[in-house]
């Protein structure tokens, strides 16, 4: 696509007031953006209202689209439209795909096939690992990891997906030039060199609590399955699930504690019809077709035996407090004390927020 071409597409997006509900009817009405641009204010109006007219006034988006057409020139960073052949094909199958899509990376995983991961930003250690591990298998079988680069479990995911085949790609709430969270900023940069940043959003456009619902809808959009690693029953996650499962995906989740409030969530989309997942290939058995680019490996290799272990024995796999621990294996504080501390550092517990432990294997 020529510069003068891509600028029209700039110039329908840009236009302020004119949203993208309104750039599709214009599209559909007459074509390419330079016949939207050929139509005489009446027409325009007529097909999407009063804002459509100031298209026709291309000095109010004029700067604008100059940035965008020398970001797009920035080795990496290029602009899809609907008109381009590697417009994610599934994007056009949900009910508003975006007119265009700013993406920096591996432009060929728009074609991929890929599965979304996502979870709470305040994920458990073991949600993490969950969330590394799984996506490191599903990138291995040859799906692209999609998820939103928000903290814990989806940069969990991400890291996981860079480690396999297939790589990840991150779907953002935030124009392209932009990283959020900022603690994010070195995994960004990894995923921009051997992945895909994405998002429809425009140059300079800050992260808005209103983007990000509007992002989920993509991570979905993109992949072929979403997978729910943790959740609490408000998370953000269980949107992007509502979002595949109204754009006909599948959608999986990672059972837990009954205890956890990180457990409440899958466990509401496992009661609703999501398939209950231990293991990778829980999934790849649902995705048939996928060509394996490299060895699946969903399971950690088996365990020392708790029954060899004095105190792992009496944890479970429940979050569990000190004095119960104490109560149920009957040691001194200082024994439980010693126990957990060489468990940790065989990172075979976790310490979790206000006092409690957890078994992580």
């Amino acid at each position: 696509m020529s510069d003068q071409d891509l600028a029209g597409w700039l110039q329908l997006t840009l236009t302020p007031g004119l949203g993208a509900s309104a750039v599709r009817r214009l599209l559909r009405q007459f074509g390419l953006p330079e016949q939207i641009l050929r139509a005489s204010r009446a027409q325009l109006e007529g097909a999407a209202g009063a804002a459509a007219a100031s298209i026709l006034n291309p000095s109010g988006t004029a700067s604008a689209v100059e940035r965008a057409l020398r970001w797009a020139d920035l080795p990496g960073n290029a602009i899809v439209t609907l008109a381009d052949a590697d417009y994610p094909r599934l994007l056009l199958e949900i009910a508003d795909p975006p007119p265009l899509l700013y993406v920096t990376g591996r432009r060929e995983l728009l074609e991929r096939p890929s599965l979304a991961m996502v979870g709470s930003r305040n994920a458990t250690t073991q949600g993490t690992r969950n969330a590394h591990q799984f996506a490191r298998a599903f990138s291995d079988a040859g799906l692209t990891v999609v998820s939103g680069l928000a903290l814990g479990i989806d940069a969990a995911a991400h890291r996981g997906g860079l480690e396999g085949a297939a790589s990840t790609i991150a779907v953002l709430g935030t124009g392209p030039d932009a990283v959020y969270p900022r603690q994010n900023a070195e995994l960004s940069a990894q995923i921009a060199d051997r992945g895909l940043l994405l998002t429809e959003f425009p140059l300079g456009t800050a992260g808005s609590a209103n983007h990000f619902p509007r992002r989920n809808r993509l991570i979905s959009g993109l992949a072929r399955g979403c997978l729910v690693v943790e959740a609490a029953l408000a998370s953000g996650s269980l949107i992007t699930a509502r979002a595949a499962a109204d754009q006909g995906r599948e959608v999986f989740a990672i059972p837990g504690s009954i205890h956890s409030p990180l457990s409440k969530g899958c466990h509401a989309l496992i009661k609703q019809g999501a398939k209950l997942v231990e293991s990778a290939e829980d999934v790849l058995s649902e995705l048939p077709g996928l060509q394996r680019l490299g060895i699946a490996s969903p399971q950690e290799p088996p365990s020392a035996s708790s029954a060899d272990d004095p105190l792992l024995a009496h944890m479970g796999f429940d979050p569990i407090d000190l004095d119960s621990l104490c109560a149920r294996s009957g040691m001194s504080v200082e024994r439980v004390n010693s126990e957990l501390l060489r468990l940790e550092l065989r990172g075979r517990v976790a310490s979790l927020p206000g006092g409690a432990f957890q078994r992580l294997k």
